[in-house]
């Protein structure tokens, strides 16, 4: 069976497995300044997997299109105190961060998953991921960076170019000694993407899977599902789900969602579906 090996618990990822997003910035284009104090945190982690979460993922840095840079001690100050107490709820414990000095920190907390958009590329992350023994690694694909990628995003056929960068970047974790089954992909939908190119993404997600590599994905409340909807972020849920849903029919392994409970309900009618037709 295909497993994702963390730092406490190997993840089984022969089912779809749903990562819920746990904001504790101001700023993030969805839900952000909701959930920026401890308890309300804690408290939303809590709900997350009530509501069927399998995986939390936290993070003190909004990378939103045009967002800008956090200091290390106030991500450090965001997420410490909710990582040292969500470690304790069970759950596999992902952190969304691109730096090394927090990498460190919340690994030293027992943190499972680190959940990078830059793909370890800042000067000494691979190697904070590297020297740690088990801890789950999600590469992303991100053109430019958050500041700019919107405003000049990719060019030509976005498939292939994820592909080699993902391969390039997972063989350079492998010369540094991290076992394959540490890693998954991210596509990084949005991330320096046009509309016509993250979807793409999905509809030719096979291309990227025909790799091996487990995927992660996460369409939840994108501007491109705006784009075609009309809908504004608030009222995208239906649209967020519909797409986590075509992506897991097309061989994605984890969705990462803003809204779990909708997510999981869709995805026990799918799973419905593929018993009743085994």
């Amino acid at each position: 069976m295909p497993h994702w090996q963390t730092t406490r618990l190997r993840i089984d990822l022969s089912q779809p497995q749903v990562m819920g997003i746990v904001n504790l910035t101001p700023d993030s284009f969805s839900d952000g300044g909701q959930f920026n104090t401890a308890s309300a945190a804690l408290n939303h982690c809590e709900q997350l997997l009530n509501d069927g979460a399998n995986i939390l993922d936290i993070g003190g840095e909004s990378t939103r299109p045009g967002s800008p840079p956090v200091s290390v001690n106030e991500e450090l100050a965001r997420v410490l105190p909710v990582v040292r107490e969500a470690v304790k709820l069970g759950a596999p414990i992902s952190v969304d961060t691109y730096k090394p000095q927090v990498m460190q920190a919340v690994l030293d907390l027992g943190a499972d998953i680190i959940n990078d958009v830059w793909a370890l590329r800042q000067p000494g992350a691979a190697q904070t991921v590297a020297a740690h023994p088990s801890c789950g690694i999600c590469l992303m694909h991100m053109h430019r960076d958050p500041q700019t990628m919107q405003t000049a995003p990719m060019q030509g056929d976005v498939v292939p170019q994820v592909l080699s960068f993902l391969e390039l970047t997972e063989q350079y974790l492998h010369g540094l000694g991290v076992e394959k089954a540490r890693i998954v992909w991210d596509a990084g939908i949005g991330f320096g993407k046009t509309v016509e190119q993250n979807f793409s993404l999905l509809a030719r997600q096979h291309e990227l899977l025909a790799a091996g590599r487990p995927l992660l994905v996460g369409w939840s409340r994108k501007s491109s599902l705006g784009a075609v909807t009309g809908l504004p972020v608030e009222q995208r849920m239906v649209p967020s789900v519909t797409a986590a849903l075509l992506a897991v029919e097309r061989g994605a392994r984890v969705v990462r969602v803003h809204d779990v409970r909708e997510t999981v309900a869709a995805l026990k009618v799918w799973n419905a579906t593929i018993s009743g037709a085994a």
